[in-house]
């Protein structure tokens, strides 16, 4: 039977302290989803570079337009990429407010300006630049979408609570975010995955309490006191290892993301089982007023 290679100098190691690779990339890609801010989005960056080219071999009038239809046209590819971002996490979380910029609709409008102005310097008219702008524009909008014009699992909801919701998770995902960057600059894949594994848990909690804003409190302190702490840590290792690789200071570090991953782990199992205690109440209350009311009902009929 083919046995794994490992080792003490392979890339997950023999470390009987920390986990390998292949178990903390089963955490890390838990809930993944490929990004939808690549490929035809590239393109748009690179559609427009002709028009540099064809600036520089006119005159100054037509060098202007040109420039300023590239910059539209860029303008609006970097819109749309951060548009798509924007709704791939607006899509990702169960409570979410609209974004507050339509990204995506400005691209559309940027597209078709762009579109506009190189035809204006190609031909000089007016109703051709203005066809290449409308259908720019639409064409820009059936392809990539609208962006998000609502919020969303807002009903029934405290508009106070879930908005201390959001910001919760908004800062979270800040510290998640600094956590991935600072982590990319030491270079270890064990790290990363590692990192990853932790963050998958810290999003099981964010899901958690966006299911029940009641459940803020609680968890209030993981999200923010322990959080930012191990945004700090996250920073000051790969700080540490950028002057001086220290193996011991790596290891106290993934250890450090091991408690922490434990911990947030419990925490969320905690709130669940609160959240199920509820719904057990709730439902003993409502049979309670129900037989009073000389209704009887079986117990699948609550569950």
């Amino acid at each position: 039977m083919a046995q794994r290679f490992g080792g003490k100098y392979s890339p997950s190691g023999d470390e009987p302290s920390q986990p390998s690779a292949h178990d903390a990339r089963q955490g890390s890609f838990r809930g993944a989803r490929r990004t939808r801010a690549g490929g035809r989005v590239n393109l748009l960056f690179f559609a427009p570079l002709p028009l540099a080219a064809r600036a520089f071999g006119s005159g100054p009038i037509d060098l202007a337009f040109n420039l300023a239809a590239l910059g539209a046209l860029l303008l609006a590819a970097w819109l749309t990429r951060h548009g798509i971002l924007a709704q791939e996490a607006y899509e990702a979380r169960k409570i979410a407010r609209r974004p507050a910029f339509p990204r995506k609709i400005a691209a559309s409008l940027f597209t078709g300006l762009g579109l506009a102005l190189a035809g204006f310097a190609s031909n000089g008219g007016l109703i051709e630049p203005l066809i290449y702008g409308v259908l720019g524009t639409v064409l820009h909008s059936m392809a990539f979408g609208l962006d998000p014009l609502k919020d969303k699992g807002l009903e029934g909801i405290d508009t106070f609570q879930s908005d201390r919701v959001a910001r919760i998770v908004d800062k979270a995902e800040t510290y998640l975010g600094a956590m991935s960057t600072a982590i990319a600059r030491v270079g270890d894949r064990q790290a990363e995955a590692r990192l990853e594994r932790f963050q998958a848990s810290v999003r099981d909690m964010l899901r958690t309490v966006e299911d029940d804003p009641r459940d803020l409190t609680a968890a209030r302190k993981y999200l923010s006191v322990y959080l930012m702490g191990a945004r700090d840590a996250t920073v000051k290792f790969a700080d540490l290892h950028a002057r001086a690789p220290n193996p011991a200071a790596r290891d106290s570090y993934l250890n450090l993301l091991s408690d922490l991953e434990e911990n947030f782990t419990a925490k969320t199992r905690a709130l669940m089982v609160d959240n199920t205690t509820d719904l057990d109440i709730e439902i003993s209350v409502l049979r309670d007023r129900l037989a009073r009311e000389g209704v009887q009902l079986e117990t699948k009929d609550l569950v």
